[in-house]
């Protein structure tokens, strides 16, 4: 409880002293002084899946424009603390009972088409997340044990915020980032959810995409690049210590290049100025040309863990194949795949050596939160074998595949997004080692957009047998997500019926209410241990490895954070502090 006292005291006193209308970047958080920085260029990225969609409503996905061109909401942590403090508002205020949270919004902010940001923003916003029918990511953070958190316009420039109970994620879920009232609200009021989702698609004109944060899209062009140019809007309240707006930088170009070889090559051509290697293999290809010196550029290699999380899920809803979905929903069939998985030759060969193994939905970075006693079912081929012929496949077929005694053969389809040169590695490895135990797995690599969309699917008979992907995103405060663990959850990806099919999950979305509505750390922390235990008795989803985190980046580019706070948590800079220094 003290340390949660504490926690609340800090956020008050910081409130109490941040009055300004206008946000100052700290200059601690880069390495560069406001005399140092050059004004204008271009910034230059890649990806290696194509967009989705412009609408902040309907994305799922990390890395999404949305979240690109404005990233921010009322507050956003300090990464030198990692306290959270006020941004697009200009202070706040806790109730006694922990149950309210006035914002003051900082006035004089506007949104890119010159309209002033005003609570109603945040009213609008918070109506349509919360519009089951509108398939929010969003929509389940709102929510504590199905009672809804509201938010009470007080005037144009106060909001609060009421939660049910005592949130330990609560400044997490006031982070949201608001989306103009002026465009969305006369669409919704008129044609309700269905009119939202027919929003601002990847056809929508590029003027029309408005927005608060510090990019607004320029052009798009599918498979090619997403061109973001600087909001003017933006800078005229975002200031470093000097007093000049921000972002530095005129324009943001992401290119859309077909896997994470292509990115390197694009890289080590100097053509773009960001990359994460994550294979051993990449992070020598940088070294050497930076020894050499063909490349001019800065890795900083092994950095953290990565923040995410690299898994395999099994589809718990295939009524049409009643012999699969009984497998898939078998315990005993998930710990047997679970020691096929040579997760240490997956740190070894796919992120040669700079990797680390995972048994639980914790990222091994959040440290404080990972459970070292949790059970773990590791590589072992003879006990994945035994488990297997527990459930009765005790013979193989004349091509070497168990079958059970109605000659039914253990095989499934195995996907994961193609370009995704370590997701496909990491599959191969567990086809090849699931054919030594008899399992066939057939893998195929899709388009990233349509995996999402079969693992999105809801209802009783989804289109897919396993997925590869990972997950990313969390929180500090309490790392279980809302959109995963509750069955209802957009992100309950196993099992996306709308109900609990197992006591477990029921357990789990009990003990995921309870840690978020415990302010006690160490309370919280023991609820969290609690979980990471029961996730691996029930294993929805088999966790397997992740590399660590190793930025790079071309040194034409200035305004990096200081090495102490370079992680996967905090990334390697932000953006409204990077300029083109050569």
């Amino acid at each position: 409880m003290r340390r949660a006292l504490v926690w609340m005291v800090g956020l008050i006193a910081l409130a109490g002293v941040a009055s300004a209308q206008t946000f100052v970047w700290p200059q601690k958080w880069t390495v560069a002084k406001p005399s140092e920085v050059k004004r204008g260029g271009t910034l230059r990225a890649a990806v290696i899946s194509d967009y989705r969609t412009f609408n902040p409503f309907v994305t799922a996905e990390a890395g999404n424009v949305p979240d690109t061109i404005s990233p921010y909401g009322l507050v956003r942590r300090d990464p030198t603390t990692g306290d959270w403090i006020p941004y697009m508002a200009e202070s706040f205020s806790i109730s006694p009972n922990k149950l309210e949270i006035t914002f003051k919004i900082r006035r004089g902010m506007k949104w890119s088409d010159g309209r002033p940001i005003t609570a109603d923003d945040w009213i609008m916003t918070w109506r349509i997340h919360t519009d089951k029918a509108v398939g929010s990511n969003s929509y389940d953070s709102f929510f504590i044990d199905g009672k809804p958190i509201t938010l009470r316009k007080i005037d144009d420039y106060t909001l609060r915020f009421t939660y049910p109970r005592p949130d330990a994620t609560a400044f997490a879920v006031a982070e949201f980032t608001p989306w103009p009232a002026h465009i969305f609200g006369p669409v919704y009021q008129k044609e309700g959810a269905e009119g939202i989702k027919k929003m601002w698609t990847l056809n929508e004109k590029p003027e029309n995409i408005v927005s608060a944060g510090p990019w607004l899209v320029e052009s798009y062009r599918p498979g090619e690049r997403l061109v973001l140019k600087r909001n003017p809007a933006f800078g005229e309240w975002n200031k470093d210590e000097a007093g000049n707006p921000l972002p530095y930088l005129d324009r943001y170009e992401i290119k859309i290049v077909k896997d994470t070889n292509a990115q390197l090559a694009e890289f080590l051509a100097g053509n773009i100025d960001l990359m994460a290697p994550s294979t051993v293999d990449h992070i020598s290809q940088i070294r050497q040309a930076i020894q050499q010196g063909r490349l001019d550029a800065t890795i900083k290699v092994n950095a953290s863990p990565v923040a995410s999380s690299q898994f395999m899920v099994f589809n718990w809803n295939k009524a049409s194949d009643p012999f699969k979905q009984s497998l898939f929903r078998s315990e005993k069939f998930r710990r047997a795949m679970s020691h096929i998985v040579n997760r240490q030759a997956v740190v070894e060969i796919v992120y040669g050596g700079l990797g680390t193994p995972m048994y639980s939905s914790v990222y091994p970075v959040l440290t404080q939160w990972v459970n070292p006693k949790v059970p773990k079912y590791e590589y072992n081929p003879q006990q994945a074998a035994k488990l297997l012929a527990e459930l009765g496949f005790t013979r193989k077929d004349r091509e070497g595949y168990l079958v059970d005694s109605k000659g039914r053969r253990l095989e499934f389809n195995l996907a994961t997004n193609a370009g995704n040169v370590q997701r496909e590695q990491i599959a191969k490895l567990i086809v090849d080692e699931a054919k030594k135990v008899g399992v066939k797995v057939n893998f195929t690599a899709i388009d990233f957009n349509t995996l999402v969309g079969q693992l999105l699917s809801s209802g009783p008979d989804r289109p897919f047998d396993a997925i590869i992907i990972g997950l990313s995103g969390g929180d500090l405060d309490w790392p279980f997500g809302s959109n995963v663990v509750p069955c209802k959850g957009n992100l309950h990806m196993w099992n996306k019926s709308g109900q609990c099919l197992d006591p477990r999950e029921t357990q789990l979305e009990a003990l995921y209410s309870r840690g978020r509505t415990e302010l006690d750390f160490k309370k919280r922390q023991e609820i969290g241990y609690r979980m990471q235990e029961i996730e691996a008795e029930l294993l929805p989803v088999i966790y397997i490895a992740g590399p660590n985190y190793h930025p790079a980046w071309n040194n034409r580019l200035g305004g990096e954070h200081p090495d102490a706070i370079i992680s996967a948590i905090w990334g390697q800079r932000e953006l409204e502090l990077t300029f083109i220094k050569k």
